[in-house]
């Protein structure tokens, strides 16, 4: 018996079309990389935390003031660490953004 080619039917849930994919969190996904910054006090790793992300409470290593949850900030690790990439990622301080660039005063 030849096949047919019509579509089945369906029962459940109406398939997805291609226009349907989700919206895409441009912001999101930009924060999650960070670059690469060379300064005389070593080479660090800075990741941009967004209001949205920003989810806890944080004591910045350069005012020694809180960041609150919802205010954007920085997260510094150092990259030249003697002691390895892991450790230095398990070192890593959350900063605010104008201490970050002013803490050669600090």
């Amino acid at each position: 018996m030849p096949r047919s080619n019509r579509p089945r039917r369906t029962t459940g849930a109406p398939s997805r079309k291609w226009g349907d994919a989700p919206e895409l969190d441009l912001e999101r996904a930009r924060s999650g990389f960070p670059t690469r910054e060379s300064s005389p006090d070593g080479e660090w790793s800075v990741r941009r935390i967004t209001e949205r992300n920003a989810a806890k409470e944080y004591r910045c290593p350069g005012c020694h003031g809180v960041i609150l949850p919802g205010v954007a900030h920085l997260v510094v690790w150092q990259e030249d660490s003697l002691l390895g990439a892991a450790t230095a990622v398990a070192d890593r301080r959350h900063w605010h953004v104008n201490c970050w660039r002013t803490r050669s005063r600090y």
